[in-house]
């Protein structure tokens, strides 16, 4: 599992997308030297998001063995969840006057999570590909949730706050097919 800190000046895998876009003007009670870190925060997870999203996706297409039906329902609804905060982050980024950068290549060349393995063969690897994930996301959620707070941002917090307790969630569900298994 990746680290539990999360830098908003890290650019995920080399990105050249992590600091690019432009600023827009705003009202928000914010002064612009938080607004920036907060951006680049946003979008960082934006783009982890996406990949989840997208991980998450594979996993339910892909899936096979004797616990199909119920993991291919499982992670279609798991995949619905995060989908629903690409857009809370995005439209955070922009209310904070800068650009989501949210379209595939960026997710791809801004997330922080490892490629989904496209060797595997068993239901319960599907999971625990997925549980790795789904753990690495949620820290990086919570990392995000202090440094938003520490830059005096108690909305974009929530947002993380919100995302992170749906990341657990989504966590909880996957490991109970894995119950009885070590940890890694």
């Amino acid at each position: 599992m990746a680290s539990n800190t999360f830098s908003t000046t890290r650019a995920p895998n080399g990105s050249k997308h992590a600091a690019s876009g432009r600023e827009f003007p705003t009202r928000i009670a914010l002064p612009l030297q938080a607004r920036k870190p907060l951006q680049a925060l946003l979008n960082a997870c934006l783009a982890d998001a996406l990949d989840l999203y997208s991980q998450t996706k594979q996993a339910h297409w892909n899936v096979k063995g004797p616990n199909f039906y119920q993991l291919h329902l499982l992670f279609d609804e798991l995949a619905e969840r995060v989908e629903g905060h690409v857009d809370l982050f995005a439209e955070r980024v922009r209310s904070l006057g800068g650009n989501a950068l949210g379209t595939v290549r960026m997710a791809a060349t801004g997330s922080s999570l490892p490629e989904f393995p496209g060797s595997l063969t068993t239901d319960l690897a599907f999971v625990e590909a997925l549980a790795e994930r789904y753990a690495t996301y949620g820290a990086h959620l919570r990392a995000a949730i202090a440094e938003s707070a520490g830059l005096e941002d108690q909305g974009t917090a929530d947002i993380f706050t919100e995302a992170s307790r749906a990341a657990d969630r989504g966590l909880y569900f996957l490991e109970a097919h894995l119950q009885g298994r070590p940890l890694p």
